[in-house]
């Protein structure tokens, strides 16, 4: 598990440090203030690559670059396991535009997965990633997995042509005619991932969907009765089943690494997911935290899992209230301030419902109310307090308020209330 994060003079602030929690790390802020590039930070400190290092179809995960190019700058990570005692230091060469790193494998426990915000995912596993170290020579591995939204479901090739991913389409297919372990895997995860208990994700007949397309089509059950090709499900659907398959491919290739090495498999797991809530329906929302959290039960033994992840929804916010645990989750929320982006670890407390989110620290909103009704409500606010206001002001304001407030607003009851009373209202 990584355990703390220190970086001077690289992204959006001069300097930044994060002392991670044991189990959920959730960081908010205004778009543009570096949450995205501090996932970044994080998957290259525990496994020394950029995303798309591994692979030029991404347009995320690219190298982190000194904001000051005349300047020194450092990243400075360390990770939490008994064999694990020193921090580890990198800086940045302008000559070789690179961050120096320590040679051999990297020494953190467990697998990491990324999900990035554009479907893209990246996956390190101690048992296949790794770099030649001192007499080791001929047995470079791959420094990760990283895979293209388009990969994720078609395949992945390696340089020479030859297949390391199958995809989601033709590994769903192909594990549900095998009926073995790994469809089993994929139905539990896929059951763990859905929305509720009335609307579970579980696999349907296999299709096909084309006269020109000679594979077998993996489908989803509906709860109106059909089963639709998972090519035509919705886009938070589509990102669930890929987050779904995608774990279990990891997990399935790790157990397959692990016992020809003849080890045990890993029982940790490191999670870094951005924008968390994408394309998801607000009631998807208030549960897909939790399930990250216990997914890797279906698929292990044991599980120990660190989740650290980029929101922008009050909802997620408000479903982590009965979980969050302040001596194992920390909560990271960046701000602007005086034109500086200021990231501050700050106490989780409990708002209660969604627009007391809003309202918090974590988004800095004014109201919950739009930006019109916003407007109107401060100049009926001021208006309810001014001797002066006329009748016909009154009257139109009155006109404006009804457009923009429900009929049970309590601000709309308590304008009512004054107005009758002064005389404005007939």
């Amino acid at each position: 598990m990584i355990k703390h994060l220190r970086m001077s003079n690289v992204g959006p602030s001069p300097r930044m440090e994060l002392e991670f929690g044991k189990r959920l790390n959730i960081l908010t802020g205004d778009n543009g203030l570096g949450k995205s590039f501090l996932l970044d930070i994080a998957w290259w400190a525990m496994t020394r690559k950029w995303p798309a290092e591994l692979n030029s179809r991404l347009t995320a995960g690219k190298v982190a670059l000194p904001t000051d190019k005349k300047q020194k700058a450092k990243i400075d990570f360390s990770f939490s396991a008994a064999s694990i005692t020193k921090d580890h230091a990198s800086a940045f060469e302008p000559r070789t535009q690179s961050w120096s790193v320590p040679h051999g494998r990297p020494a953190i426990p467990g697998l990491v997965f990324y999900a990035l915000a554009d479907g893209s995912f990246a996956v390190w596993d101690p048992a296949r990633n790794y770099w030649k170290s001192r007499g080791e020579e001929g047995k470079d591995r791959p420094p990760a997995y990283v895979f293209s939204p388009k990969e994720v479901w078609d395949g992945l090739q390696r340089a020479d042509g030859t297949w390391l991913c199958n995809g989601l389409i033709r590994d769903w297919a192909g594990w549900q005619k095998e009926k073995g372990r790994a469809f089993e895997s994929l139905v539990a995860v896929l059951e763990v991932l859905s929305p509720s208990e009335d609307e579970k994700l579980a696999p349907g007949a296999l299709t096909r969907i084309s006269l020109d397309d000679a594979r077998d089509m993996p489908t989803l059950k509906m709860p109106y009765g059909q089963e639709v090709a998972v090519v035509h499900a919705s886009s938070g659907m589509r990102r669930i089943m890929s987050l779904a398959y995608f774990l279990v491919w990891c997990w399935e290739e790790h157990l397959k690494a692990k016992e020809l090495l003849g080890e045990e498999p890993e029982g940790k797991t490191v999670f870094l997911v951005d924008e968390v809530e994408s394309h998801l329906h607000p009631k998807w929302q208030r549960t897909v935290i939790p399930a990250l959290m216990s997914v890797m039960d279906k698929l292990m033994t044991t599980s120990d899992v660190q989740l650290i992840t980029v929101t922008h929804s009050p909802l997620i916010m408000a479903s982590v209230e009965p979980l969050f645990d302040n001596d194992r989750d920390s909560w990271f929320d960046l701000d602007l301030i005086d034109n500086k982006v200021v990231l501050t670890r700050r106490p989780f407390v409990r708002q209660g419902d969604v627009r007391s989110w809003l309202t918090s620290d974590a988004f800095d909103m004014k109201s919950g109310y739009s930006v019109e009704a916003e407007k109107v409500l401060e100049e009926a606010a001021l208006a309810l307090s001014d001797e002066n206001f006329s009748k016909d002001n009154a009257n139109a304001m009155d006109c404006r308020l009804r457009q923009v407030l429900s009929d049970t607003d309590q601000f709309w009851m308590r304008w009512r209330f004054v107005a009758e009373k002064k005389g404005w209202l007939s």
